[in-house]
């Protein structure tokens, strides 16, 4: 058997491990009642944002048609009533795009022509989403990264940005849990390992930015989607920013002058992430020209490190009303460390503007998560008066990495779950 093939043969085989034990059936949900949680907040529960990411890494809801409906169904039967299907990332959609087709050569993710036979994910998720009485906000996950060797940065080399030593590849990627080793050496932070060798295309590049605010205008148009979400990667490593159009960029407007060797020197991260916060204009303009109900969302990392780290000042987004909902990553594991950052001004100011939800883990494949934890994570945002919680990622929720059985995890948002919420197309208030 040749690799090709051999390698096609296993991953097949992983998948269809993934479904077996994956999505489990509902019945018998209250096996073992779990630990009763609290609800002091006062945001009603009947508008409480109940959000989960549904992403094709280590998962393979997407790829199954009955494996999505059963998916979307559990989460409505567990009184969900937000999901954010994953249309973007590693340099391909997850939908048909004209867009993806003219800059890649490829309309949509390979995988989905195998498995799903040429449907439409993203129209399953918004149809079957809507029935199920459930929000259906797609999510640019990785934003500007894509892999080296995709068909978009090889078609496209012009299109990065680059170090200042002109090096591209990102070999390690900065994330939230690191906060405890943050200094004010941000490339010397402890880092985490990301899936493959990738680069960044570059945010201030006007054909790059047209790019992706035509892959984003497509969706709106093409779908009867509620909003779209943008992440933690609608950024820009701080070390970047010193390819030639950039340099030139800033040389036009600072009378000739090179940017600062320093990638953290304040003004010159201020300027790169004001031309951010530009494009962040342009995307919401475009979208409201199409649809003007239709939401902004972003889950960012804490602004401190969203900023300081990926030069993405959500907080100004907010402010200029750019940001019309929130749901910030607050990926800890100590209870007391995770209380700490619910408590930031960034957040406490956010959410007298907008509502502001808190983005929770609950597993990843070399990092299980107990209910208890999720419990107490869920209570906490709670008792803090949050808009609601989004659970990073639909896999980990009650499936195959997870801690306890299917049936004790289902269990659990059930109690925590326990009456409806609404689904609306506007904004929580």
């Amino acid at each position: 058997m040749n690799r090709k093939l051999k390698s096609w043969f296993v991953y097949l085989i992983y998948l269809g491990l993934i479904i077996a034990v994956g999505i489990a059936p509902l019945q018998a949900v209250s096996m073992r009642t779990p630990q009763s949680v609290t609800n002091p907040h006062t945001i009603s529960a009947s508008t409480e944002i109940r959000g989960v990411w549904l992403t094709n890494v280590s998962s393979a809801v997407m790829y199954v048609p009955w494996g999505l409906n059963r998916a979307l169904h559990q989460l409505a039967e567990l009184n969900f009533n937000t999901i954010y299907p994953v249309v973007w990332n590693r340099g391909h959609t997850f939908y048909p795009s004209e867009i993806a087709k003219r800059e890649t050569g490829r309309s949509q993710e390979p995988l989905l022509g195998v498995f799903r036979l040429g449907q439409d994910v993203l129209a399953t998720f918004v149809s079957q989403g809507h029935k199920q009485g459930l929000r259906v906000i797609p999510w640019f996950e990785y934003g500007f990264m894509a892999p080296a060797n995709s068909f978009l940065v090889q078609r496209h080399p012009d299109w990065l940005t680059s170090r200042r030593d002109s090096t591209k590849m990102l070999t390690e990627d900065p994330k939230q849990q690191d906060l405890e080793n943050f200094s004010s050496k941000v490339p010397q932070l402890i880092r985490q390992p990301i899936p493959s060798e990738a680069v960044w295309l570059n945010p201030l590049h006007p054909k790059v930015q047209q790019f992706i605010l035509d892959l984003i205008v497509e969706v709106v148009t093409k779908y009867d989607v509620d909003g779209i979400q943008l992440d933690d990667h609608f950024g820009m490593p701080v070390d970047l920013g010193y390819d030639s159009f950039t340099i030139r960029l800033y040389q036009q407007e600072h009378a000739g002058k090179n940017p600062p060797d320093n990638p953290i020197d304040s003004e010159w991260m201020r300027w790169r992430a004001d031309k951010i916060t530009d494009f962040m204009r342009r995307v919401f303009q475009a979208v409201k020209a199409v649809k003007g109900d239709r939401l902004i969302t972003l889950s960012p990392n804490p602004q401190y490190f969203a900023y300081t780290a990926y030069l993405q000042d959500w907080q100004t987004w907010v402010k200029l009303g750019l940001v019309e909902e929130v749901v910030c990553q607050v990926y800890r594991d100590d209870l007391k460390t995770f209380v700490a950052e619910l408590k930031q001004p960034a957040l406490q100011i956010a959410r007298r503007q907008i509502p502001v939800a808190i983005g929770i883990l609950t597993g990843g494949l070399n990092r299980p998560i107990t209910v208890k934890q999720i419990q107490q994570q869920v209570q906490a945002v709670r008792a803090s008066g949050f808009n609601g919680i989004s659970f990073f990622y639909w896999e980990s929720l009650w499936g195959y990495i997870s801690p306890e059985s299917p049936r004790e995890r289902r269990a659990a948002f059930q109690e925590l779950f326990s009456a409806k919420a609404t689904k609306t197309k506007q904004a929580i208030k």
